[in-house]
C-alpha cells in the first residue's frame, strides 16, 4: 500500500466524519455571524483594536487586518478546542496501529483534513467580512484587500493551530490534560513573544517571534517611539487614527515569515508521524516506594457473604452530595494538592497565590469528574437512577463549591477575614457551572477544561 493512498484514504475519510458532523456546520455558521462582533464601534461593543488608545479609520485593509488578528490571536482556544473535541478525535486505533500503512501518511491526511476545515471557517469569514465592508467600510471597498489582509494574518496561525494537535495526538501524554495545559501555555507564549520585538525594525528575523502575525500591521516597518496598542476589550477614546496596514503587510521580512509559519506547520505534523507512539495501557507503578505506597489507592474492602441486602437511603439527596463530593476529590494526591494550596493561601495575597493555586486544582478535577459523569454511555445509565441526572448536576456544583470553601477555610483563620470565604465561594461556583455545563454540551472533559484555563489565566494575570 502506497503512502499516497493511505494519506489520501486518511484525508478522505477524516473530511467525511467532519461533513457528517452537526459541529462542523455549526463552525461555519458561527464564523459569520460572530464576524461582527469581533469589530467594535466607539461604544465598545465588540473586540477592540486600538492604537494609542484610539480605534483606527475603518479601511478595506483594516477590516481584514482586524479580523485576521482577533483570529490569530483570540480565538486559537477555540479552534484548538474543536480540533480536540469534534468527532475525529476518536481514532480506530486498535486497527490502525496494527497495519503496515504509513503513519506519516496518515498523520499528513489528518492535518490536510483539520487544515481544511479550519480554512473553510475562514472562507466563510471572508465572505462575512465582504458584507460588513458593504456597511461599515470608511472610502472604497476593496475586497481582495480584505481577503488577502485576512488569509495572510490567520491563515499560518490556524495551520499551526492544526499542526499543535496532531502533534499532541502522536505523544501519549500529551493526549490529555497535560496537552491542554501545555497548549495554553503556548498560546499564551505566542501573544507575549511579539512584544518584545515591537520596537525594533522590521527583518525576517524579528517577525519569526510573531506567530500570530498581529506586530508588523499595526506598528509598522519602522515603529514609532513609544507607540502602543491594544487588542480585546479596552477602553478607547474618541476620535480615530489613519493606519497604514498595506505598509506594514508589505515590511521586509513579513510575508516570508508567514511563509515560514506555514511550512514550520507541515514539518510539525510530519514530525508527528514520525515520532507517533501506540496506544498502549497505562503501567501501575510497583508500590515499593514510601511514596507509592502513601499514593496507592489501598486494597478494597473484603467481601462479606453474609452482608444484608442494601436499604434505601434516608437521605437520598444529602448522600448524594458526599458522593459527588467524594469523586470530585477521589485520590490521594489531589488530598495532597489541596492541603498544599491551602498552606498557600495562609501566606502573601489571597488573591493572587492562594485563590489561583486552588482554582487552578480545582479545575481538572472538575473537569475531569463532569466529563467521566457526562459521559453518554453512563449518562444513559444514571438517567435510571432514583435522582435525575438534573439533580446529579446540581449536586456536583455543590460538591465542587463545597471544595472551594474547604481550601479557603485555613486562609480565612489565618487572616481573621471571611474574604478569602466570598472569594473561593465565588470562583468555585462559576467553575462548576461552566464545568458541568460545557461538559453537559461536549460529553467530554477536554472543552471545561481548555475554557476554565483560559478563564484561569485571565484571573491570575488581572
Amino acid at each position: 500500500m502506497s503512502a499516497l493512498a493511505v494519506g489520501g484514504s486518511s484525508l478522505r475519510t477524516s473530511l467525511t466524519r467532519y461533513q457528517r458532523s452537526w459541529g462542523f456546520w455549526l463552525l461555519l455558521l458561527v464564523a459569520p455571524v460572530g464576524a461582527r462582533f469581533m469589530i467594535s464601534g466607539e461604544d465598545g461593543k465588540g473586540i477592540v483594536l486600538a492604537i494609542g488608545g484610539h480605534l483606527p479609520v475603518l479601511t478595506s485593509p483594516v477590516l481584514g487586518v482586524w479580523l485576521g488578528i482577533v483570529v490569530s490571536t483570540l480565538l486559537l482556544p477555540v479552534a484548538f478546542i474543536y480540533l480536540r473535541s469534534n468527532t475525529n478525535r476518536l481514532q480506530p486505533w486498535q486497527v490502525e496501529e496494527v497495519t503496515v500503512g504509513s503513519r506519516l501518511a496518515i498523520m499528513l491526511g489528518r492535518f490536510a483534513a483539520d487544515v481544511a476545515v479550519l480554512f473553510g471557517m475562514l472562507a466563510a469569514l471572508t465572505a462575512a467580512g465582504w458584507f460588513l465592508g458593504l456597511l461599515m467600510v470608511s472610502g472604497p471597498l476593496d475586497l481582495p484587500a480584505i481577503t488577502v489582509a485576512l488569509w495572510v494574518i490567520a491563515a499560518p496561525a490556524l495551520m499551526g493551530v492544526a499542526a499543535i494537535r496532531i502533534l499532541f495526538d502522536a505523544v501519549p501524554w500529551l493526549r490529555r490534560g497535560l496537552g491542554d495545559l501545555a497548549f495554553m501555555v503556548l498560546w499564551i507564549l505566542s501573544i507575549i513573544m511579539p512584544v518584545a520585538v515591537q520596537n525594533e525594525a522590521s527583518s525576517l528575523a524579528t517577525n519569526l517571534y510573531d506567530f500570530p502575525g498581529f506586530i508588523r500591521p499595526l506598528v509598522g516597518e519602522a515603529p514609532a517611539e513609544g507607540q502602543d496598542f491594544a487588542i480585546g476589550g479596552v477602553a478607547v477614546e474618541p476620535g480615530r487614527v489613519n493606519l497604514d496596514v498595506e505598509r506594514g503587510l508589505a515590511a521586509d521580512g513579513y510575508l516570508e515569515s508567514r511563509a515560514v509559519w506555514a511550512i514550520i506547520a507541515m514539518l510539525m505534523a510530519g514530525v508527528a508521524g514520525l515520532i507517533y507512539r501506540p496506544h498502549a495501557a497505562p503501567k501501575r507503578a510497583k508500590a515499593d516506594g514510601i511514596l507509592s505506597r502513601a499514593l496507592a489507592y489501598g486494597p478494597p474492602p473484603k467481601v462479606r457473604p453474609d452482608a444484608p441486602a442494601a436499604r434505601a437511603a434516608a437521605l437520598p439527596l444529602a448522600g448524594l452530595v458526599l458522593a459527588e463530593i467524594r469523586l470530585i476529590g477521589a485520590g490521594r494526591v489531589f488530598k495532597l494538592l489541596a492541603v498544599a494550596a491551602a498552606v498557600a493561601g495562609c501566606f502573601g495575597d489571597y488573591r493572587h497565590v492562594g485563590s489561583p493555586a486552588a482554582l487552578v486544582l480545582l479545575i481538572f478535577a472538575l473537569s475531569a469528574h463532569a466529563g467521566r459523569s457526562e459521559a453518554r454511555k453512563l449518562l444513559a445509565l444514571s438517567a435510571q437512577a432514583s435522582l435525575s441526572p438534573m439533580v446529579r448536576r446540581v449536586a456536583f456544583i455543590v460538591g465542587g463549591l463545597v471544595w472551594s470553601m474547604l481550601i479557603a477555610i485555613p486562609a480565612a483563620v489565618a487572616r481573621m477575614s471571611g474574604e478569602p470565604l466570598v472569594l473561593a465561594a465565588a470562583t468555585g461556583l462559576a467553575a462548576c457551572v461552566i464545568a458541568i455545563t460545557m461538559a453537559t454540551a461536549t460529553r467530554s472533559s477536554f472543552a471545561p477544561r481548555i475554557v476554565l484555563l483560559i478563564l484561569w489565566y485571565g484571573y491570575f494575570s488581572s
